[in-house]
């Protein structure tokens, strides 16, 4: 069966981002991918999807900078148009920033980068893009396992992840009468380049994670953006509101 759909994930020159718009394009959806400045990266997305088959193309933004939102509506709508459409079907909200540490480390700045990114650009985002989704788009924010347990020196990061769910609910409710779906995917420990690779590149973490897990493992990108473009499909159109944890049992 042939699908006629696409979507948009942010950051997905890399990590997870690269892993759900490969999965999402593996389903026969259009990906736009999204890149604060990532050129080489973002391109080699769009080449493995197309290498595999799908459609892809690649477009700058940065959702900390409100200001460009503007002119990135306006390149994000030729593309749709060079496509064959004018609607965007699925947006995974996934571009973040992690900046961790104790309490008395924290300052000023680090707390507003991380909101600024985080919550205040996917709010913003999900504002300029809903007119594109209404009659049936889903809006998918990535969100953390750590809204659910707790780590250390990561309070600000979990506020952050909390607030996006808290969003997504909200606007779930606010949405539904447009046809917009809205639920939150929960990542837990993933062998990513996040926070410097330290869960992909760490044995001894990586070991440790993985013994208070109950698959025994930390996850791999490719398991969460599975769950990403699953979430995504037809099949699950009756769920929103919803926050869905993909850690393999992390911290039960």
């Amino acid at each position: 069966m042939t699908i006629d759909k696409t979507a948009l994930v942010t950051g997905a020159n890399r990590g997870l981002g690269r892993a759900a718009a490969l999965a999402l394009a593996a389903r026969g959806v259009r990906v736009l991918i999204t890149h604060r400045g990532e050129a080489a990266e973002a391109e080699r997305t769009v080449e493995e999807v197309r290498a595999a088959g799908g459609t892809a193309a690649a477009l700058r933004l940065d959702i900390s900078d409100l200001p460009s939102f503007a002119p990135f509506l306006s390149a994000l709508r030729e593309q749709l148009e060079r496509w064959g459409t004018s609607r965007l079907d699925i947006l995974v909200n996934n571009a973040g920033v992690g900046i961790f540490g104790p309490l008395e480390d924290v300052t000023a700045d680090d707390f507003d980068t991380v909101m600024d990114v985080n919550v205040r650009g996917t709010f913003f985002l999900i504002q300029s893009l809903a007119p594109l989704l209404t009659g049936g788009g889903h809006v998918i924010n990535v969100s953390s396992s750590l809204t659910r347990h707790t780590s250390p020196a990561t309070s600000v990061y979990s506020a952050s992840k909390a607030a996006v769910e808290a969003l997504s609910r909200t606007l779930a409710a606010e949405l539904g009468p447009r046809g917009i779906r809205v639920n939150s995917v929960a990542p837990g420990p993933t062998a990513t380049d996040f926070n410097g690779g330290a869960m992909r590149d760490d044995a001894e973490m990586r070991r440790a994670l993985a013994g208070q897990t109950a698959l025994g493992r930390v996850g791999e990108p490719r398991e969460i953006g599975d769950a990403i473009a699953t979430l995504a499909t037809d099949g699950l159109r009756w769920v929103t509101a919803q926050r869905v944890e993909v850690s393999g049992g992390a911290f039960l």
